[in-house]
């Protein structure tokens, strides 16, 4: 089954508003944020998380199949597109 993607009537007044050049800037984007370019490299980063805050979340996702890092970027991609606040 597809997802469905339901939009708010302020997002569709807000895209109603948008200029073209305003239209193909937000598509380029999301072709870039989506797109994983053949090659493409990652960066190793370190970020301090309170031990306990980690090992809930490692647990989290171990219960739903997923791995911890996987899912951290996952979210990290949600909050650029603006799923989440």
């Amino acid at each position: 089954m597809k997802p469905i993607q339901f939009f708010s009537d302020e997002y569709l007044e807000r895209s109603r508003e948008m200029t073209p050049d305003q239209i193909i800037r937000f598509l380029d984007d999301f072709r870039q944020l989506h797109a994983t370019p053949r090659g493409s490299k990652s960066k190793l980063i370190s970020l301090k998380v309170p031990n306990n805050l980690l090992e809930t979340f490692k647990a989290k996702a171990r219960l739903n199949n997923v791995p911890y890092q996987t899912q951290i970027k996952e979210l990290m991609k949600a909050w650029l597109l603006g799923a989440t606040k």
